[in-house]
């Protein structure tokens, strides 16, 4: 029995506004459950002794030292802004957003 469903399938495209063809359902539920196959297959053969990793090597993030520097005034950063308020960029409302 498949652990992806054409149903299941059809509910996720439409609660991420994807319009997909029946022929497209069908196509992806077979995907979708030889992927979850897939996953259960190396859960299963990983055991409970093998760590849950994202990379096979360890990542290490470099960081710069953080060092106050000379910078722009607020004056000199808002020069050339077509608008500012409040010593800030002013920009049109996107989103329908409430100020």
């Amino acid at each position: 029995m498949p652990a992806i469903t054409r149903q299941e399938v059809a509910r996720l495209a439409e609660l991420a506004r994807i319009a997909l063809q029946p022929d497209e359902l069908d196509r992806m539920a077979g995907q979708l459950d030889t992927i979850v196959e897939a996953i259960r297959t190396v859960t299963e053969a990983a055991g409970g002794d093998v760590p849950a990793t994202s990379h096979p090597i360890a990542l290490v993030n470099i960081y710069r030292p953080d060092v106050v520097r000379p910078s722009l005034t607020v004056a000199q950063a808002l020069q050339s802004a077509p608008a500012e308020e409040d010593d800030q960029f002013k920009v049109p409302q996107i989103l329908g957003e409430e100020p």
